[in-house]
């Protein structure tokens, strides 16, 4: 997961300020460390997959708040990725 070009295709595709775009690659790099979507869904975590899962985010949603939405739907199917949710405090 390359983050710097995960926060460039982020900010392009949702906007959102350099302390969310950071925050937000951030986690989704830990959870392409963690191999938990290849080991749940049989694929890597992609730039490509991550904002395709985003953009099917609730219209007027922030960056973190698409984020949060999707870790939220894995954790609710898969169990286990509630770990990956931005945290307000981050991004404040």
């Amino acid at each position: 997961m390359d983050r710097e070009r995960l926060e460039r295709e982020l900010a392009e595709a949702f906007g959102g300020d350099e302390e969310t775009l950071r925050a937000v690659s951030r986690q989704a790099r830990d959870l392409a460390d963690a191999g938990r979507i290849d080991e749940d869904f049989g694929h890597e975590l992609t730039v490509e997959f991550v904002v395709d899962e985003l953009t099917d985010a609730p219209d007027g949603h922030s960056l973190a708040e698409r984020w949060n939405w999707w870790v939220g739907s894995l954790d609710l199917s898969q169990g286990g990725y509630r770990r990956f949710h931005v945290r307000p405090d981050v991004i404040e």
